[in-house]
């Protein structure tokens, strides 16, 4: 992919992440970022038109309808089957992301849930 597609891509695409790894760019969705291993399914790797029609419009479901804390391949189990050979997996340490988001399993189960609790008082008269 030349750079106008790239840039075409991720200003309508917020659910596109651009990354850099051993010299190359890479155009696609984010599956996890963890210490050691960052999982990527490339969209420069897809071959037909159709399937990157298939995978912009999956994507864009994912994104409106899901809370983006569930990875794709989660929330679109059987769809985004047809996807899982562009799934590149890079070494954490060495990936520079340049735009876009990401999911972290990890972070998302650092998280703490606030609680709160109620107090019901009875007023005596």
């Amino acid at each position: 992919m030349n750079d106008d597609d790239v840039k075409r891509i991720l200003a309508d695409k917020p659910w596109m992440t651009l990354l850099t790894y051993g010299g190359n760019d890479y155009v696609g969705i984010i599956q996890n970022i963890d210490d050691t291993i960052t999982t990527i399914y490339d969209y420069g790797s897809l071959k037909t038109p159709e399937q990157k029609l298939a995978f912009l419009e999956l994507a864009e479901v994912w994104w409106m309808e899901s809370n983006r804390l569930v990875p794709i391949n989660v929330f679109l189990r059987v769809e985004w089957a047809l996807f899982r050979p562009t799934l590149k997996t890079l070494n954490s340490k060495d990936v520079d992301i340049k735009l876009g988001p990401y999911l972290s399993l990890k972070e998302m189960s650092i998280r703490k849930t606030k609680r709160r609790s109620i107090t019901l008082v009875r007023k005596l008269y």
